[in-house]
């Protein structure tokens, strides 16, 4: 089989949000030791955004947009970045980073169900038996006391959940929304927009905010790590295959995150890596399988 220009760049946008984003998580629990949740994704997403559209610029992209389309691309980076990470990003000082990813590893069922409600799109025999797989992998997941008996753990885990019902409207809006032409050019207005959003949140909620100049070395390998390759490499690829993918398979992303993840946060962090965990993460690597194997969804179909 002939490999096209375009199934190579999907092929590497896959790679991008599948090895590259597991890794934010143990990042973003690095630096969240040190600096306030939604001061760190201000500054990541603040600076990448703007690096973005400078990079577009030297370019000579056009980076002129309608005013739907810059409200479509702030109500993306609110929906995606402002509070699906921002939010997501303070939960993990009370759940670990592989427990976190774990769970958000059911944003593939989350957005097949949304589709089902919001267009009455049809739930095939495949993708059926992938989302009963990932229902079982987050069950045994969700249901290890001592994972989730810390003290406010529980907290973590509800609002690691709205954070995942946010992401999955988003993934599903951008994939229907008038967006510029340029996927590199959205990616930057989005993470500019929400970076202003979450700085004003911050604010308001009284965060502490610490010049890079105080940061320890960890954190700044951290951030310097999630701008270029969390944010402008992996964000930038996830655009582009919402484009040119169905958001079901976009979404597997959240299955082989959690290995990533789960891996790293042992190696670097120490973290606990239970059986029934290990267990989980199998079967919901299972689910993606049968999602990403359904012959009926094929690359270019939008939802209709």
């Amino acid at each position: 089989m002939k490999l096209t220009k375009e199934t190579i760049l999907i092929l590497l946008a896959f790679f991008a949000i599948y090895v590259i984003w597991g890794s934010t998580y143990l990042l973003n629990k690095i630096a969240v030791q040190e600096i306030p949740p939604l001061f760190l994704s201000s500054t990541r997403f603040t600076f990448a955004g703007f690096l973005i559209l400078l990079i577009a610029k030297i370019l000579k992209l056009p980076l002129k947009i309608t005013k739907k389309q810059l409200f479509n691309n702030t109500l993306a980076g609110f929906l995606f970045l402002v509070y699906g990470n921002g939010v997501f990003v303070w939960a993990l000082k009370y759940v670990d980073s592989s427990f976190a990813a774990l769970e958000a590893s059911s944003l593939p069922l989350v957005v097949i169900i949304l589709m089902r409600i919001l267009y009455g799109k049809k739930i095939h025999k495949m993708s059926v038996l992938g989302v009963f797989f990932g229902i079982i992998g987050i069950y045994l997941l969700v249901s290890q006391q001592d994972i989730t008996s810390g003290e406010h753990s529980l907290l973590g885990v509800f609002m690691i959940a709205t954070c995942i019902f946010s992401w999955a409207s988003a993934s599903i809006f951008v994939s229907k929304a008038d967006l510029h032409t340029n996927y590199f050019v959205n990616s930057g207005y989005q993470m500019f927009t929400a970076g202003i959003l979450l700085s004003g949140f911050s604010l308001l909620l009284g965060e502490e905010w610490k010049s890079p100049l105080f940061w320890n070395n960890a954190t700044m390998n951290s951030m310097i790590l999630l701008v270029i390759f969390g944010s402008i490499v992996a964000f930038t690829s996830f655009n582009f295959l919402l484009k040119k993918v169905s958001p079901e398979k976009v979404a597997t992303s959240s299955y082989v995150n959690p290995l990533i993840a789960l891996l790293l946060g042992w190696y670097v962090l120490d973290e606990n890596i239970t059986i029934q965990s290990i267990i989980a993460a199998v079967i919901l690597l299972l689910g993606v399988y049968f999602i990403n194997s359904s012959k009926n969804v094929k690359i270019h179909k939008k939802i209709t």
